[in-house]
């Protein structure tokens, strides 16, 4: 084996056996997976780590050091180091594609942060990753080439992007196999590695079924270590799995019995879930930037939707629009759409961007819901038509929410843009040409600048992860977080949730402050005089007070704190907080 300028052989007294060994490994690494898990990918010095580090049949190259007890999280300045865990995953690869595409951006985004915040003495967390819609089992990572669903594969690139430049140790996981190799409930060809003791486990719901599933006896180990990416959010009542069973609320995600702010959800749908959110890809490289940027917008709208069934039954509706815009859209050549549109076929994500940048308007068509294209959309400055819902869409009404475990209401196509609202967010009645003539107007007589708001920028994600790493802990009943100086009480009107009673007054409810209200003596601090009280596991409104008898109820299953429910004759006592522009999950004290 020849020496290389990159990885040079040391000096090997007292490793005879090392030069066989690197010959072996050379060209029989691909026998079993568990050495690319390991970071081996043909190269001598991956080859050379492995047989080192792992194995010790090498000395350890120079310059690297075996980790041990604390090792600090120093912000990367690459996602280099990533390519060796995800290249020789095949069900990786669109994800390993964009966080390629974007590595420009997320480094320059991590010296930003690191110059406005003090991001030293932070521990390097252990972390495991098992997206279950990537496994054999469920296929998505094959469909993403071929106008596949995206969402879901841009939050975990986004995540997995996150966690390495903010300096922390990954283990991607692929499959049930994998899950067991790393949790110690399965050996491989290579020599058994210690057991995981991850601090913290992303998933989502199908992959912790898949751990429920294949690790009974193992999974319950972790369960204050895992977070849940749970794209549309669990309600509390759907997640415990003894009130769901109680009032026939049946979800086949639901019942999992977890601390309801351990779901990560896409967009900021309900404070009793944590927002993770993603990034808008704004976009790739500095020279195809400035090529977007010399594209001049033209009279035209490209059309939201690259599958057959988004565009049927609104003909009238594309019609209208097309009275004012010549119509681009991105849909499969095989599906049949209207004459007058030209179609360019499912494209990458820069013919996208460069579509947006030449349009005038991104139409809505009413599905798919709450998916990045809006946001990437007003990013290349677009406006967007965003479809109202009469009546909302929801768990009791729409086959597509008919499992999802919740029962919020889904006012329009994007309810995130819509809070947006004007001039970059025009709501329509699709059915009404007045109404979509009175946007369009409006849009073809303004002019609006890129916007994007900063939660879903690359810092404004890191900045995020990296306080939800450090601060929000479930295995610890020591602690406060958010800091409890941040807590505002508001009491909420009869029939209102805590979420609109905080709302009304500018902020956010916080359930992490419910048990801070949970007894007699907290309300009394309010103006809230118990002359009687209970606890109950019977409501999900708690605690709340009948003013007229002056009697409280107090929640004794905390599982069941909500802010999303109401009383038609209780009046809440709820937890409120102040939170930061464009970065919702994070209060102004919290950084």
């Amino acid at each position: 084996t020849q020496e290389d300028e990159n990885c040079p052989l040391p000096p090997l007294d007292g490793y005879s056996e090392c030069k066989d060994k690197v010959k072996w490994m050379k060209t029989m690494w691909k026998t079993d997976p568990c050495y690319s898990r390991y970071g081996v990918n043909g190269s001598l010095c991956s080859i050379l780590i492995y047989l080192s580090e792992v194995e010790s049949w090498c000395p350890v190259l120079p310059g690297r050091l075996i980790p041990s007890g604390f090792e600090e999280a120093v912000v990367r300045d690459s996602l280099k180091g990533l390519d060796p865990l995800l290249e020789n995953i095949i069900q990786y690869r669109w994800i390993h594609q964009r966080i390629r595409s974007m590595e420009d951006i997320w480094v320059e985004a991590g010296r930003s942060l690191s110059a406005k915040y003090n991001l030293t003495g932070r521990k390097a967390k252990q972390i495991l990753v098992h997206p279950g819609v990537v496994t054999d089992q469920i296929g998505m990572a094959r469909a993403a080439f071929s106008g596949g669903p995206l969402g879901e594969l841009v939050q975990w690139s986004d995540l997995i992007s996150t966690l390495h430049i903010l300096g922390h140790q990954l283990h991607l996981s692929a499959s049930i196999d994998d899950l067991k190799i790393f949790l110690g409930g399965k050996k491989n060809g290579c020599p058994p590695r210690p057991t995981l003791e991850p601090d913290l486990i992303y998933i989502d719901i199908i992959g912790l079924h898949q751990m429920q599933n294949a690790l009974p006896n193992i999974w319950g180990k972790f369960k204050c270590a895992i977070r849940v990416l749970d794209s549309f959010g669990t309600e509390p009542d759907f997640n415990h799995a003894v009130w769901a069973k109680r009032h026939n609320l049946h979800s086949p995600y639901g019942s999992l019995n977890l601390i309801p702010t351990q779901f990560y959800t896409m967009f900021p749908h309900t404070p009793d879930n944590t927002f993770l959110g993603f990034v808008v890809q704004p976009h790739l490289s500095a020279k195809e930037n400035d090529r977007l940027k010399s594209i001049t917008r033209k009279k035209q709208a490209l059309v939201y939707g690259k599958r057959a069934e988004f565009w049927q039954a609104k003909t009238a509706y594309l019609d209208t629009i097309h009275k004012y815009l010549d119509l681009h859209g991105t849909v499969d050549k095989s599906v049949s759409i209207p004459s007058y549109v030209t179609n360019h076929g499912i494209v990458t994500g820069t013919e996208v961007h460069a579509l947006l940048r030449e349009s005038k308007v991104f139409v809505g068509l009413s599905f798919p819901y709450e998916g990045p294209a809006p946001l990437e959309a007003l990013a290349n400055g677009c406006a967007f038509l965003n479809p109202r819902l009469h009546p909302p869409h929801s768990s009791l009404n729409s086959q597509f929410f008919k499992d999802k475990p919740n029962i919020r209401e889904v006012t329009s196509q994007h309810p995130y843009a819509e809070a947006i609202g004007e001039p970059y967010v025009w709501m329509v009645d699709m059915h009404n040409t007045t109404d979509v003539e009175r946007a369009l107007n409006a849009i073809l007589n303004q002019t609006i600048e890129p916007y994007l708001p900063y939660e879903f920028t690359c810092e404004g994600m890191l900045q995020r992860v990296n306080i939800l790493i450090e601060k929000q802990d479930f295995c610890s009943s020591t602690g406060s977080w958010p800091p409890l100086s941040a807590l505002q009480v508001v009491k909420a009107e009869v029939n209102a949730s805590c979420n609109q009673a905080c709302q009304k007054e500018g902020l956010i409810c916080e359930p992490a402050f419910f048990p801070y209200l949970n007894s007699a003596q907290s309300l009394s601090k309010y103006g809230v005089n118990c002359q009687t009280s209970e606890q109950s596991d019977g409501y999900l409104v708690l605690p709340a007070y009948m003013n007229n008898i002056e009697h409280c109820v107090f929640q004794s299953d905390p599982l069941l704190f909500s802010c999303v429910r109401s009383h038609q004759s209780w009046n809440r006592m709820c937890p409120c907080r102040d939170y930061i522009k464009d970065q919702i999950a994070l209060c102004k004290a919290c950084i």
